[in-house]
């Protein structure tokens, strides 16, 4: 598609920026919903598909970068919403995120298909961003527990459509967790061993 560009030399450069190749997070991070909206609205009259999705995005692997990549095929425009530290220890529980949410922000910027990042804030409703920037297209995660088809369907009216993928790699960031903590207490229990049986060899050669 060939989107027509308004003849203004401010939203012309607005948009080059968001739409380059740059991976500037200062051009696109957009945390301010009024600075976002201006931007959703202008996006629209040009004629482009925006697409909305949203999650935590924590120790980023190959299954967010190809689910971004097919989020980013429903349209033309990929906004993604970030949960903040804040809100994700409010979701996942007090030991997540383990990658703050800045280097988060960060590692998005630098995926191909995602073309504008947002923070989702603990005092937001998990409807604030799709009623804000009311998409052509929702992506959701099948596997987002707290987002249910039934909370889906409250959000039809706001979306042109939705759309749920299933999970896009073997591999999860809860997985990866585990298997990072599983074989820290492994070795930790292994290092225990090896000194218990030192300080045993120690105490029978001064008996």
């Amino acid at each position: 598609m060939s989107p027509i560009v308004p003849n203004n030399n401010v939203v012309k450069t607005t948009v080059k920026n968001l739409l380059s190749q740059s991976t500037n997070l200062e051009q696109r991070f957009i945390p301010n919903y009024k600075e976002l909206d201006k931007i959703v609205q202008t996006f629209k009259q040009m004629g482009y598909r925006v697409v909305l999705t949203q999650g935590v995005y924590d120790l980023i692997h190959e299954g967010h970068a190809a689910y971004l990549e097919t989020a980013k095929a429903q349209g033309d425009v990929l906004i993604v919403g970030v949960d903040s530290d804040e809100l994700t220890r409010k979701r996942k529980g007090p030991e997540r995120p383990i990658v703050p949410q800045e280097e988060r922000l960060k590692m998005l910027v630098h995926l191909r298909h995602v073309d504008v990042v947002t923070l989702r804030n603990v005092a937001d409703d998990i409807g604030d961003l799709i009623r804000l920037v009311k998409p052509d297209v929702l992506v959701v995660s099948k596997s987002t527990t707290d987002f249910s088809r039934k909370m889906a369907n409250e959000y039809v009216d706001f979306c042109g459509k939705i759309v749920t993928l299933p999970p896009q790699a073997t591999t999860t960031t809860s997985a990866r967790i585990r298997n990072l903590t599983i074989e820290g207490a492994e070795k930790l229990a292994k290092k225990v061993s090896e000194l218990t049986q030192e300080f045993l060899v120690d105490i029978r050669k001064g008996s």
